[in-house]
């Protein structure tokens, strides 16, 4: 399939040190067209000090340097027409996409004491039905391609328990079990559907002491890095992945928790 021009769709690229940010990059240095969403208000609100103003505009004209077409949206996935808006815009600006990577994610830590029915509302609207709409709405329009690729993030869900984040595992725990069984209905259109779970991921959430508690679990002796997961990522889309489906790819350094 080199011959055919490759379109990805990045959700959740919102911020420059962020894991979407990495993976828009290692795609756009294949040569891949990138279409990104962002939803800049949500990673303030979590308290991400690399939010940018004017991001859209900084990040494509970055992107661009690699001599690719490039395209985004600002929007909310958990609304219910945002897989068919955004699915629509990307035809419109770039063509039909054949490449999806759902990153874009919601998380509040929560027990079992302070869980509520917002909060796992919240969780599933976004780690749930967004990227499972939108898989299946991608896969009904490039049936007839003959190439596609879908990367869903997890979080190590099929490996250990995270106590305190009960509405984080649950939601992403779903998607484990969407992405094995998808896996299979898209498999004679040649659509591949994979999730990679990265590890804790130095992306601009640890403070010096969360480093310090982690390093220790990591075998190789580092911490994770956004590139570490999309240099994976750049391999599962491409030509030589094809024989790669309904895997969930624990690509952490060997973290033990």
């Amino acid at each position: 399939m080199n011959h055919l021009s490759k379109i990805a769709i990045v959700t959740g690229a919102s911020r420059p040190n962020g894991i979407g940010a990495a993976l828009c990059r290692e795609l756009a240095r294949k040569g891949i067209h990138i279409f990104f969403t962002y939803l800049p208000h949500y990673d303030v609100q979590t308290g991400y000090e690399d939010v940018q103003h004017d991001w859209a505009e900084i990040f494509t004209k970055e992107l661009s340097q690699y001599g690719i077409r490039v395209g985004s949206m600002e929007i909310d996935l958990s609304t219910t027409n945002a897989p068919t808006l955004l699915l629509d815009e990307v035809e419109h600006t770039l063509g039909t996409p054949n490449i999806l990577i759902n990153n874009a994610t919601h998380c509040e830590e929560v027990s079992y004491k302070e869980l509520t029915t917002d909060i796992i509302a919240k969780h599933c609207a976004v780690n749930i039905t967004g990227p499972t709409v939108l898989s299946a709405e991608f896969a009904k329009r490039i049936e007839t391609v003959g190439f596609g690729r879908i990367v869903n993030f997890v979080s190590g869900q099929d490996k250990s328990p995270e106590l305190g984040n009960l509405a984080y595992v649950t939601t992403k725990g779903a998607i484990s079990a969407f992405t094995k069984t998808l896996a299979l209905e898209l498999a004679p259109y040649h659509i591949t559907v994979n999730a990679v779970d990265p590890g804790p991921t130095d992306s601009g959430w640890m403070t010096q002491e969360i480093k310090n508690f982690l390093q220790p679990k990591f075998p190789t002796g580092r911490i994770g890095t956004p590139d570490d997961a999309a240099r994976l990522v750049g391999f599962l889309v491409s030509d030589d992945a094809r024989w790669i489906t309904g895997q969930i790819i624990h690509s952490d350094g060997g973290f033990i928790d």
